[in-house]
Order: structure tokens, then sequence, then C-alpha cells
């Protein structure tokens, strides 16, 4: 016989948030025995929207809109709010909308560079008194010798490599790999000189191309780019995995 009571077996239920305040969602769980005044003022620490200045909108799980939750006295319990159904908020006031989310709202403090260099208390101005970075004289000099001095290494290495040999390719943490030189120069993707190498085996991390620029033709996977001193060339055959017809 039907009472026409509901049992539900779950007091509470796990419902997500939206609001017009922003565009974050949020999962939150309530008491299906609060009252629609009680669930609003709970939404205030969730939202940040006065309970008074709120809509509220009940969607489904896929996002379908179902109705609007307008008497304050009504239990939570009595709308059809199942878990991870969707509560949208509406600030009726529409003050704040957009305000934490939108940045193009936002005024943007802009200074010249020239008037950002006379500034005593900048993060410029303290890199500079400490001598960090770009400011200290000393350590920019090391380093633009140590650059040089790599650069010239790459040269040297560069003129015993020539497109057509075998080498093989020692990088730091990585297993020693063999193949032939493809491409020797300078690319697009990176600044330097670079070798491309076919590897025998599929070892690499492209086919020969780059963001869409062809450097060498082979398979994919077989490709890759290595700096110069990585690279030796010599008497290198290729191995014999076994692979002989029968």
């Amino acid at each position: 016989m039907d009472t026409g009571v509901s049992v539900i077996t779950n007091p509470t239920v796990s419902v997500r948030m939206t609001s017009t305040l922003n565009d974050f969602e949020v999962n939150r769980r309530f008491d299906r025995g609060i009252t629609i005044a009680e669930f609003k003022s709970k939404l205030e620490l969730v939202i940040g929207c006065p309970a008074a200045s709120m809509d509220l909108q009940l969607f489904s799980t896929s996002d379908k809109f179902l109705q609007n939750l307008e008497d304050n006295e009504a239990l939570l319990g009595s709308y059809p709010v199942d878990d991870n159904c969707r509560i949208h908020v509406i600030d009726r006031t529409g003050s704040l909308t957009g305000a934490f989310s939108d940045l193009s709202k936002v005024e943007k403090f802009e200074i010249s560079d020239e008037a950002y260099a006379k500034r005593a208390d900048s993060l410029r101005s303290f890199k500079k008194n400490m001598k960090i970075g770009r400011f200290n004289e000393e350590n920019m000099a090391k380093h633009e010798e140590a650059m040089a001095k790599k650069e010239e290494e790459e040269k040297a290495a560069l003129d015993l490599i020539t497109v057509g040999k075998r080498c093989q390719v020692q990088t730091t943490g990585q297993p020693t790999k063999v193949g032939t030189v493809m491409f020797v120069g300078t690319t697009d993707f990176k600044p330097g000189y670079w070798v491309g190498v076919k590897y025998d085996e599929p070892l690499g991390k492209n086919d020969g191309s780059v963001n869409g620029k062809r450097y060498f033709e082979c398979e994919p996977k077989y490709g890759a780019f290595v700096k110069p001193l990585f690279v030796t060339v010599g008497d290198f055959p290729e191995e014999d995995y076994g692979l002989e017809e029968m």
C-alpha cells in the first residue's frame, strides 16, 4: 500500500556548487534536514555571497536544469537533490560578478623602465645592491667565458663530424647508442650547434623533424638531436640482432 511516505536512507547529500561570482566549482556535503534558509546561510562561507541576495537553481547530475529552490522554509531534502547534482548560486546584487575571476577588470599598475630603474625599493635595485645575477660583473664574466669556451669546444668537435659517418652517442644518464650522422649545424628549435642522428634502434625522440621542420629522414623514434660533445664518430658497425631470415 502506498503510504505517501518517502524514506531517505542517507541523511546527507554531496552536491557540486557553482555561482555567478566565479568560474570555480566546489563539492560539499550537506544535511538533507536543513531548511533552504539554513542552507543559504551555510553557502555564505562557501560562495562568499550574502544569503539574502541568493537565488538557487538545481541541476541534475548531467547538468540538466530541474527547478529553482525558492521556498526558504522547505527542507533541502524535499527537493530532488541527489549526490553529485549541481546547485548554482545567483547573486541578485550582481556587484561581485566575476570580481575574482575576470582579470580584465583589474586595474593594472604600469611603470616605464626608466622610472623603474630609479626606484630604490624595487627588486632590480635589491639585486643590483646585492650583486645578484647579471649585476654581479665577476660572475657574469666567468659565465660568458665558460660559454665561449664551450662554444669553441663544440665547434672543434663539429669539425670531426660529417653527414654519413657512423657514430656513438653518450649522454649523461642515458645508455650508449649507435647510429648514423644525418645532420650537422644549427636549428630553429634551439640555439647552438646540433648533430642529427638516426639510431640503429628506436631509441630516439623523432623522425628527423622538430616543430614541423624536417632536418633529415628516418623512421619515427629513430631520430634525435644531440650536442656535438656527446657524439663520437668512428667505426661503429651496425649490430646483428639475430633477425636473419630462416
